[in-house]
């Protein structure tokens, strides 16, 4: 048993990590270059790139929450010492997916859409970069919670 949950437990970890790091990558290098493009250009570049984002973001977001998730309801059932690390990760990782329902499912498919106006985009582009921000500071704090949760012992 300790063995299967020992590896679950770094999978876990690697791909939540792997997620993190992948949306930090998305703030420091997609978003500043997304507000400096005019709205003609962001829309013509949201057009041909956002389904890629989608279908790259998606299935790790998804998989990185489960495996988390999962991760913590594991520890919970075996008695793991350090169960209270592995599920504040999980409820953390939970948050994150809570915020894509929250803003960005609709303002992305505002982007998609066209539906917003150039002249609210930029303003739009800045409450994404700060939901942006927050997610990303959630998501360090839960990977930084699942590398604790790695000391414990069965």
């Amino acid at each position: 048993m300790a063995i299967y949950f020992g590896v679950l437990q770094c999978l876990s970890v690697l791909v939540l990590g792997l997620f993190v790091g992948a949306l930090l990558a998305e703030g420091y290098l997609l978003v500043p270059h997304w507000r400096k493009l005019s709205p003609d250009q962001f829309f013509l570049l949201h057009k041909e790139f956002g389904p890629r984002l989608y279908r790259f973001y998606a299935p790790l977001t998804i998989v990185a929450t489960l495996l988390t998730v999962f991760t913590a309801i594991s520890s919970w059932l075996i008695g793991y010492s350090e169960r209270s690390l592995t599920l504040t990760s999980g409820i953390l990782a939970l948050s994150m997916i809570a915020i894509y329902f929250i803003y960005f499912k609709r303002a992305n498919e505002s982007f998609a859409e066209m539906s917003i106006s150039a002249d609210d985009l930029a303003s739009e582009l800045g409450r994404w970069a700060s939901w942006h921000s927050l997610r990303v500071t959630i998501g360090i704090v839960a990977f930084g919670f699942s590398i604790l949760g790695l000391r414990g012992k069965l």
